[in-house]
């Protein structure tokens, strides 16, 4: 078969090893850290916690990673839109595609469904960060060249990074990266005001979260070049080229651009929580690296025979990421397992997590079986 036409079977296996760190393992990991009293287990449970501030963990890739996929899938999705030229059917999938991340976003971080205008936040989650992502990769790839992409990218790291380093207002930027005292930091407040994560109103002043330092408006511009490395993927991948080659390049990519991103980050720290450039090439080559050994494993060598756990994941990743962010399962899994309370003791939280998870799998599990599958 072409493997130009062939289904991608790594990127659902990747998007799927994704999703289960995020809804299986997460939550089973933090209740361990909670039964076991272990210095040893401290240096595990680092691998599944963000770092507080500047540097980088394992965990912190999960979302790069989504946004990363996204890109991908661009130049498999849209190439025929763009061949032949009918851009207004594509604008609509893209607007629609934009539209609905962002309401899922608020449903699971924004408290929409609190029903609470004084809690309604309107720019806090990772799905608005992919729609946003998804909006600018989307719209270069319909109307311009490869080479327009990357020149464009590569102006997006460098207007982050210059508006960070020389702008200064109201005691906030000027090379400054403090989680108080960052650019990005102020033109979330100046902009989403009330609506900012974990923002309140008191006696008719916004109160600002002492603990949320997490920002998006300016942040847009290197979300954008997040999923414009995924689509520079994706074009790998669509192209002719031999396989292996395939793997050659984007492994090559991936350890080049983890190797400019630490290097960049002696100037401009690698911090998650404001998406700065370094951070950006940095996790961008750790998803280079994986797609290269996912590709390798599940496409080249056929490995797949035991990955469709993963894929029925990957195949309703916006539907696990919802169940898990919006439904709480926990009353179904205490009815279900409180009889073993009295004999796991301590570890009482990790079957009630285990449980959670079960209910999660097994329903996207049923969906997979029925060949369910939904997408935006």
């Amino acid at each position: 078969m072409n493997t130009t036409t062939k289904r991608l079977e790594s990127l659902d296996v990747l998007r799927g090893f994704d999703l289960f760190c995020l809804v299986g393992l997460e939550a089973v990991m933090h209740a361990l850290d909670g039964a076991i009293d272990a210095s040893w287990f401290d240096g595990v449970m680092r691998c599944f916690t963000h770092v507080d501030w500047e540097g980088f963990s394992s965990w912190d890739l999960v979302m790069p990673l989504f946004m990363f996929m996204s890109g991908i899938t661009i130049p498999f999705a849209l190439a025929r839109y763009k061949r032949e030229g009918n851009k207004r059917v594509a604008y609509r999938r893209i607007a629609k595609r934009v539209v609905l991340l962002w309401v899922f976003g608020m449903m699971c971080q924004g408290n929409l469904l609190g029903l609470d205008p004084d809690r309604i936040y309107l720019y806090s989650n990772t799905l608005q960060a992919i729609a946003a992502g998804y909006l600018i990769a989307a719209l270069l790839y319909l109307n311009t060249s490869v080479k327009t992409q990357v020149v464009t990218a590569i102006s997006l790291l460098l207007a982050f990074w210059g508006c960070m380093e020389w702008i200064q207002v109201d005691g906030y930027g000027g090379g400054v990266y403090t989680p108080e005292g960052n650019l990005a930091e102020w033109v979330d407040r100046v902009v989403l005001g009330r609506f900012r994560g974990g923002a309140s109103v008191s006696d008719g002043t916004v109160v600002f979260a002492s603990w949320y330092h997490y920002t998006w408006v300016l942040s847009t511009m290197t979300f954008g070049v997040t999923t414009l490395t995924g689509t520079f993927a994706g074009h790998i991948l669509k192209s002719s080229t031999a396989p292996m080659r395939k793997c050659c390049y984007l492994l090559g990519v991936g350890l080049s651009l983890v190797a400019l991103g630490w290097l960049w980050g002696l100037q401009m720290p690698v911090i998650k929580k404001l998406w700065t450039s370094s951070m950006v090439l940095v996790s961008s080559g750790y998803c280079f690296v994986l797609m290269a050994l996912f590709y390798w494993v599940i496409d080249c060598k056929g490995c797949n025979k035991h990955a469709t756990w993963l894929k029925v994941y990957g195949m309703n990743s916006i539907t696990a990421y919802l169940l898990t962010m919006c439904v709480n399962f926990t009353s179904i899994s205490s009815s279900l397992l409180y009889g073993l309370r009295l004999y796991v003791g301590d570890y009482y939280p990790v079957l009630i997590a285990l449980g959670n998870a079960a209910i999660v799998y097994l329903i996207l599990w049923l969906m997979y079986r029925c060949k369910v599958f939904l997408k935006i």
